[in-house]
């Protein structure tokens, strides 16, 4: 005989079944609630230190060891590199014990640290066949004396591929960041360095390759006597225009699209104590300058490829961009010195930076201004 259960008689089985499943996972019930974000729009609100304690920090970052000296570091990075490579989901916290090795006049220096992968275009597998990295800095004294002393957490840029004509392509990266240090010094910082990864399951090197520090964006907005704002959705209007046209500039100039100053992509916002906002880019591996075999342009700017250059930037007038433009002009001699500079450069490649330098320059005289950035402006979409 079959027996019929009623549509009552069934739900109340099921919330006695969910008790009694309650009762066994109390746990379950008494999970905190996820932190809420903190609004970012407080950061704008927050007292300013006073203008000595400004300037003590201003002088302490613009002092850092690391970023001061020049010539290329060379170091040594054990750790489980093969666990850190295999790392490729985008925004992952994992991090991995490491070691730092550099020797100076005193001899070999080890500073532990840890590692993570970063990134997204360039974690992907098809991409690079080695991950970029984070470095994490131990806040308890143990960078004091050596090259890192006062670092926190820094990006390390790698080598993309185990190809030498790889290098290159970072040599070509950390001439970007050098370019704009010339013009402003409200710009990212970057050391060449000369990496070893040695596994530290294996025992192996597992790569020598070059690579760049880029300083941290909280060193550079306190260099300028700022702070690091997190505001996204900021349009132009919200930013200090001097500063915004010469960034607009220089990413012409470079043939770099990759940013976006409404997502925060690739660039940071300083806030002054007058509570002005100015835009600060980085990351140029993508440029028309650096010509990376992977780079490809958004297909919603327009443009075929990353040596076709675009003015992303605010329709102004021509005194505007003229003034803009005469901050790189003054540094044209400069700016070809230290490419020249670059000895370990191949000579194709130096040659292929070197045309595409000069044609930045020959864009941004002030007949090519008024026809393609003034007349020939148009409104940019946000992106």
């Amino acid at each position: 005989m079959r027996i019929r259960l009623g549509p009552w008689l069934v739900v109340g089985l099921l919330c006695v079944g969910l008790i009694v499943s309650a009762a066994a996972h109390p746990l379950a019930q008494t999970a905190p609630p996820p932190p809420p974000k903190k609004n970012p729009l407080l950061k704008l609100t927050e007292p300013w230190p006073t203008d000595e304690v400004l300037q003590a920090a201003r002088a302490e970052s613009d002092g850092r060891r690391l970023f001061r000296e020049i010539e290329p570091l060379a170091f040594t990075l054990t750790g489980d590199v093969s666990a850190l490579n295999r790392e490729r989901s985008p925004n992952n916290k994992k991090l991995f014990p490491a070691v730092i090795t550099v020797t100076d006049a005193k001899g070999p220096q080890e500073v532990a640290v840890k590692i993570g992968s970063r990134g997204h275009f360039r974690l992907m597998a098809r991409n690079c066949d080695f991950v970029p990295i984070r470095v994490e800095f131990s806040r308890d004294g143990g960078t004091t004396g050596t090259i890192f002393d006062g670092q926190t957490s820094l990006k390390l840029g790698t080598h993309c591929r185990s190809d030498r004509e790889y290098d290159n392509y970072t040599l070509r990266e950390y001439l970007t960041y050098r370019l704009f240090n010339l013009v402003t010094p409200l710009s990212f910082r970057a050391r060449l360095a000369r990496a070893s990864y040695v596994d530290t399951k294996t025992k192996k090197t597992i790569s020598s390759r070059y690579a760049i520090f880029v300083e941290h964006e909280n060193e550079v907005a306190r260099r300028f006597g700022g702070r690091i704002v997190e505001l996204q959705r900021i349009v132009f209007d919200d930013l200090d225009p001097p500063t915004l046209n010469r960034m607009m500039l220089f990413e012409y100039m470079i043939g770099n699209t990759d940013f976006s100053i409404w997502a925060l992509h690739n660039v940071r916002i300083v806030q002054d104590r007058n509570r002005k906002l100015y835009p600060v880019p980085y990351d140029f591996d993508l440029s028309g300058l650096v010509h990376a075999p992977y780079a490809m342009p958004d297909p919603r700017i327009g443009i075929r490829s990353v040596l076709d250059r675009t003015y992303r930037g605010p329709c102004r007038t021509l005194d505007q961009l003229d003034e803009a433009a005469e901050s790189f002009r003054a540094r044209r001699d400069d700016m070809f010195t230290l490419l020249d500079s670059m000895k370990d450069l191949d000579s194709a490649a130096r040659s292929e930076a070197r045309s595409y330098l000069e044609g930045s320059f020959r864009a941004i005289e002030r007949e090519q201004l008024r026809r393609q950035f003034v007349s020939g402006c148009k409104p940019q979409p946000t992106m």
